[in-house]
């Protein structure tokens, strides 16, 4: 198995993604293109030292069931992409990771997901401590109704982590430097969060989120509303935040996933096709749902 926590440089290789000659059969139209056996996990999946382990993952709305048997690893100080058509179930299942889908009141999770060996939707576990571990950015910009410094300093606060101004100072700074925000606003800290650029905003609540030191990032589509520009700020970022925190990522964009994730997972109408080391899933995938997907023949 690659190394996939092996850094060569601060920011992940490019993967280029060349057009690829369909090699599995197409369905007619009207026709099923694959068989149900052809629905089970390939490739990766599984780590020696797993960060997050989840098995037979299931997510329900009332009766629809959005997610279907997923059983997946993610590596500490990974950075993994999760892609497929919209609709597939890849942002429902990233959501369980630290328990936002318990504000909805139709869903239903079961299965198993362990952070360190721990189940995080045992009865005993509370909620808020699991939220400073594992961090959420979504994909509009959402910066509170405050000012930069509050911003940052909210969640230090609410969480306990300092008793004095200096020390929150510090973290609020050093926050800002790891979001590659502090030049840009260390001169108007007072100033709202909201009057900061679509880009700015979105670093804003990445400094937000590892202010209260956590140990995963989870990040849903967060470029999706951005320009290309702040796109490659915020990619250059997750390539730095990667050796020190464990990201998951949930983009439609196929480029980004090559660009920034060391493994790729592609969920297909709620189920987890394949899981592999990005540069084979964007150049030699072993399932041929993964392969269409890749190809665009669908999605």
């Amino acid at each position: 198995m690659h190394d996939i926590l092996e850094h060569k440089s601060r920011v992940s290789p490019k993967v280029d993604l060349p057009f690829m000659a369909p090699t599995h059969p197409i369905a007619e139209p009207g026709q099923r293109p694959f068989a149900a056996d052809d629905y089970q996990t390939v490739g990766s999946p599984f780590v020696d030292k797993a960060k997050f382990a989840m098995r037979d993952v299931n997510v329900f709305y009332g009766e629809k069931q959005a997610v279907v048997n997923v059983s997946l690893d993610i590596a500490e100080n990974e950075v993994i992409a999760m892609i497929g058509p919209s609709g597939c179930g890849k942002s429902t299942f990233l959501r369980c990771l630290n328990r936002m889908n318990d504000t909805i009141e139709a869903c239903r999770v079961s299965g198993s997901i362990q952070l360190d060996g721990q189940e995080i939707y045992s009865s005993k576990m509370d909620v808020v401590p699991l939220r400073a571990r594992v961090g959420m950015v979504f994909q509009k910009p959402n910066p509170f109704p405050k000012s930069i410094y509050e911003n940052v300093a909210y969640g230090p606060k609410i969480h306990g982590l300092v008793n004095r101004r200096v020390d929150l100072d510090e973290i609020v700074e050093t926050s800002l430097r790891r979001a590659g925000l502090w030049d840009e606003v260390k001169d108007r800290l007072d100033a709202p969060g909201t009057s900061l650029s679509g880009g700015q905003q979105q670093r804003l609540c990445i400094a937000r989120t590892i202010a209260v030191s956590p140990e995963v990032i989870l990040m849903d589509e967060p470029c999706s509303a951005l320009d290309p520009i702040a796109t490659a700020k915020i990619e250059e970022l997750i390539a730095e935040l990667s050796e020190n925190y464990t990201i998951a990522i949930v983009t439609h964009s196929m480029q980004q996933a090559a660009r920034v994730s060391h493994r790729t997972a592609y969920f297909h109408l709620g189920k987890l096709i394949e899981v592999n080391d990005t540069q084979k899933v964007f150049t030699t995938p072993d399932h041929p749902l993964t392969e269409a997907y890749i190809t665009g023949r669908f999605g």
